[in-house]
């Protein structure tokens, strides 16, 4: 079986989220995690999270990509169970019983997105549509032979085209590095 895990191939997560999910992290989509929020209105890092982020399920950060990954049967329960825990510890899940059953649909959709080689990397963007979420995922190739992945040795892209915000790496970085106000 496959699932997906957060990588980081530049440090803008650090920059982007207000927290980054730590790479190799098992990781779901997190839609979830907006299920209470105005998607309209949120604003700056939140909304770079609602709209292109991936939920790590340990550090419940933020991973703007994931990669398709192997995994064991062993590997899929504990990450059920790990999400379990921190939708009652974090979410509000009435017990770890209804945890566990939203905790398995969101690895079974998560595995979804797997129907792609191993290390095809995932892309997500969000939108709220008539007080709707949706998805678009994208998959990116590595080119070429399998060799260890760098930020710039893909070439092929599937999945919806998005219009996208435009980020400001560097002022996000400016900001980040003034401290707090």
């Amino acid at each position: 079986m496959k699932l997906i895990r957060t990588i980081r191939l530049d440090p803008s997560d650090t920059f982007v989220f207000e927290r980054a999910a730590e790479p190799g992290e098992w990781a779901v989509s997190g839609a979830f995690a907006f299920w209470n929020a105005d998607a309209d209105t949120l604003e700056g890092k939140a909304r770079s999270a609602f709209r292109s982020g991936f939920l790590g399920v340990e550090s419940l950060g933020w991973s703007t990509l994931v990669q398709i990954v192997e995994a064991s049967a062993v590997d899929r329960a504990a990450l059920v169970e790990r999400l379990a825990q921190q939708l009652v510890a974090n979410f509000g899940a009435p017990d770890m019983g209804a945890a566990r059953s939203a905790a398995d649909e969101e690895v079974t959709f998560a595995e979804s997105l797997c129907n792609h080689p191993s290390d095809t990397l995932i892309a997500v963007h969000r939108a709220s549509e008539d007080g709707d979420v949706r998805e678009a995922f994208r998959t990116l190739h590595p080119r070429g032979d399998r060799k260890p992945m760098r930020a710039f040795s893909f070439l092929e892209v599937e999945g919806e085209e998005q219009p996208g915000d435009e980020v400001n790496l560097v002022a996000l970085a400016a900001d980040k590095n003034a401290g707090p106000r």
